[in-house]
């Protein structure tokens, strides 16, 4: 079998995604949800002229019954007649999706839902800071809160694979790496229910629970880099996690990092100088479209191939979660058909790689079955 032909059957393991959207969605809400933008996109302006817009019309039309390159009205309209999230789910090569049901959990499909209209096993990953709003919400009492948020994470993770944390959104990666004291817990505890104890946003609180994480022994997911406004990009580069990453290393937790774009060289490094960090390049891939080979070469360049992951991240329309891995799978193809094209690189170790990367490496973090 060649190289090509073992990447496009090669079943993937998607170790972030969310769910896909349950309803019919229209023009103006499809082209809502193909940009990580959260203001209205201007009446001059579609976001199918973009490189993931282009990217859904070439690869995602011909399932349609299309022709490649379809216009975005033809495309939407063929959609609507279609149940577009059986089809394209089953059609992504997808053998176990690793869901964060955090966010918008009502708009989309559930673990056992996305598992049923994939036929994919499906596994939750658990989000620390939906946990502590959750626990905020039925505690009266800052004193109770403690110990209800470890008691409502033993829960809530007993069939969980996985930790997840946005502290990239909520605050940023300049945070005091040292792990919060009781006192300090409480002191931000009573100024946040104070203030109605609604989004969670203080950086104690954040910290506090990136160690509550890390104590549980699960992998934990942060994002990294590249996401919608409520993100300052500045304080997402992940060299700023470098004295937290020491600083939880002795614990045995395995941190994923995600997305990464344009910090994907930076997390590369830490990938190749930490033992417990691992990353992937995520909605990165799908982002870049066409120039998703160029990105994958780089996140190749420095971070050994046992730490690499596959991710989609997709939210939302089910072309996010086929398009991740279709461009994955032709990037990869590319750059190491490249690499054994020059004779630096081995047919079998290309195999090799490519299947640590979109499965194996997967099934060994979060202890998946084969």
């Amino acid at each position: 079998m060649s190289l090509a032909d073992h990447i496009a059957d090669l079943s993937l393991v998607d170790h972030h995604v969310h769910g896909a959207f349950k309803g019919r969605l229209d023009r103006t809400a499809f082209e809502q949800l193909i940009t990580e933008s959260d203001r209205p996109v201007p009446p001059w302006l579609s976001t199918f002229d973009s490189q993931l817009g282009l990217a859904i019309r070439r690869y995602c039309a011909p399932l349609l019954g299309l022709q490649p390159h379809a216009s975005p009205d033809d495309y939407l309209a063929a959609r609507a007649q279609q149940d577009p999230n059986t089809l394209l789910l089953n059609a992504a090569g997808v053998s176990d999706y690793l869901v964060d049901t955090g966010y918008q959990a009502d708009a989309v499909t559930g673990v056992d839902e996305l598992a049923a209209l994939s036929g994919s096993r499906a596994h939750e990953v658990v989000r620390l800071e939906s946990e502590l709003e959750y626990v905020a919400a039925h505690e009266s009492t800052v004193a109770a809160v403690p110990h209800a948020l470890l008691q409502r994470l033993e829960e809530r993770t007993a069939g969980a694979v996985g930790l997840k944390s946005i502290v990239a959104y909520r605050h940023g990666f300049d945070f005091d790496p040292a792990e919060p004291s009781t006192r300090e817990v409480l002191a931000a505890l009573d100024r946040w229910y104070s203030a109605g104890a609604d989004r969670v946003t203080d950086p104690v609180l954040l910290r506090w629970l990136l160690w509550i994480g890390a104590r549980r022994g699960l992998p934990l997911q942060l994002h990294v880099g590249f996401g919608d406004t409520d993100l300052n990009l500045r304080t997402a580069d992940p060299l700023l996690l470098t004295e937290w990453l020491r600083q939880v290393e002795p614990l045995g937790t395995q941190v994923a990092l995600l997305h990464c774009y344009p910090f994907h060289r930076e997390v590369g490094y830490l990938a190749h100088v930490f033992p417990h960090v691992y990353f992937d390049l995520g909605l990165t891939t799908m982002y870049v479209g066409a120039r998703a080979a160029a990105v994958i070469a780089e996140g190749l360049e420095l971070a050994p191939f046992g730490k690499l992951l596959y991710s989609s991240d997709a939210f939302g329309p089910a072309e996010l979660h086929y398009l991740g891995a279709v461009l994955w799978r032709r990037a990869v193809t590319s750059v190491l058909g490249g690499f054994v094209e020059q004779d630096d690189w081995s047919a079998e170790d290309a195999v090799r790689v490519a299947t640590l990367w979109g499965r194996d490496n997967a099934r060994r973090l979060y202890r998946l079955p084969s």
